[in-house]
C-alpha cells in the first residue's frame, strides 16, 4: 500500500506539478493538406476540406463531427476561400444544405431529378406569406401547419416539402409533428361523411377499442385517414370521459353512445353506400 494515500494533496500536488511541466511547451499546430509534418505526441490539427470534383464545398459546417466527440475536442469555422459559396450557419442553414446535390453525392446516395414532381403542386406564395410571418422560425412549426392547413383544408405533401426546405428542418420532423397532432390533417376531408370514436380511457374501457378496430377494417384505413372510395373519413375525438354510459362516437356530428362493434361495421358500410365517391387524395 503506498503512502501517498495518506499524505494530504498529493494528488492535488502531482497534478499541479504535471500542469506546469506542459505549460510552457509550445504547441505543435499542423497546416494540413498544405503543410505535411510528423504527428507530434502532443498534436493540434487543423483541417482544410476543399472542393469536390464538382466544385462543391465538402464541408457543410453542420457541427454534427464537433457534437459527436467524446471529449469535445473539436471546433470549427467556415469561409469559403474562392468567393463562390455563402458560408452556413445556423441549424436552418446548415441542415437545408445537407439535401443539396453535393450532400448527396457525398453520403453516396442518387440525386433525384429535378423535374420528377411525385405530388399534385399547390399555389406556395400565400404559404411564403405565412412563413415570412412566422420569420421561418421551425420552433414556430405547429403553429405554421395550422395555417397552412386553415390554407389548404389540409396539409398537402407538397407544402410539407416547402416547410421544411425553408425553415431547415427535415420533412419526416415535420411529418412527424403533423401526424402526431390530431387536428392536422393530412389528406384531404371527404366531401362525404366523417366518423370520430372517442378514445379517452373511458370510453376505451366501455369497447371504444372494439368499434375502433371494426371500423378501421370496414373502412379500409386507419384512426386519421379516409376510406378507400373517399366517402368516409375516420378521427378521433375525446369525451374527456363525459359519458360513462357507452363509448362515444361521432357521426356527422352527431353523438352516439349506443353503438356496439357490429353495429359500427354496419353503419360504415351504409355511409359508404350512401356517400358519394371522390377518390383518395
Amino acid at each position: 500500500m503506498s503512502l501517498s494515500r495518506y499524505i494530504p494533496g498529493y494528488s492535488i500536488a502531482r497534478g499541479m506539478l504535471f500542469t506546469l511541466r506542459r505549460f510552457f511547451t509550445p504547441k505543435v499546430t499542423v497546416q494540413y493538406p498544405e503543410v505535411v509534418q510528423d504527428i507530434s505526441p502532443r498534436h493540434r490539427g487543423r483541417l482544410l476540406l476543399l472542393y469536390d470534383e464538382h466544385g462543391a464545398l465538402k464541408c457543410e459546417t453542420c457541427f454534427q463531427c464537433a457534437q459527436a466527440c467524446p471529449i469535445e475536442c473539436i471546433d470549427m469555422g467556415g469561409v469559403d476561400t474562392k468567393n463562390r459559396y455563402h458560408v452556413h450557419w445556423g441549424p436552418a442553414e446548415q441542415y437545408a444544405e445537407r439535401r443539396e446535390d453535393s450532400a448527396l453525392r457525398r453520403s453516396g446516395r442518387v440525386v433525384p431529378d429535378a423535374a420528377f414532381v411525385p405530388f399534385a403542386p399547390v399555389d406556395l406564395e400565400p404559404l411564403d406569406q405565412i412563413l415570412d410571418e412566422e420569420e421561418y422560425d421551425s420552433r414556430r412549426i405547429v403553429r405554421i401547419l395550422e395555417r397552412a392547413q386553415a390554407l389548404y383544408g389540409f396539409l398537402p405533401v407538397a407544402a410539407i416539402r416547402h416547410i421544411a426546405s425553408m425553415t431547415g428542418a427535415w420533412y419526416s420532423e415535420i411529418y412527424g409533428v403533423a401526424s402526431f397532432y390530431e387536428h392536422l390533417k393530412l389528406e384531404p376531408p371527404p366531401s362525404g361523411h366523417e366518423i370520430g370514436v372517442c378514445r379517452c380511457p373511458v370510453c376505451s374501457l366501455r369497447g371504444g377499442g372494439r368499434i375502433l378496430d371494426a371500423l378501421e377494417a370496414a373502412l379500409g384505413t386507419s384512426i386519421g385517414g379516409t376510406s378507400l372510395d373517399g366517402t368516409v373519413r375516420l378521427t378521433s375525438t375525446d369525451c374527456h370521459g363525459e359519458h360513462p354510459h357507452g363509448p362515444v362516437v361521432v357521426v356527422d356530428g352527431q353523438l352516439r353512445t349506443d353503438l356496439t362493434a357490429e353495429g359500427a361495421a354496419t353503419l360504415a358500410e351504409s355511409l359508404r353506400a350512401s356517400g358519394v365517391p371522390t377518390g383518395r387524395a
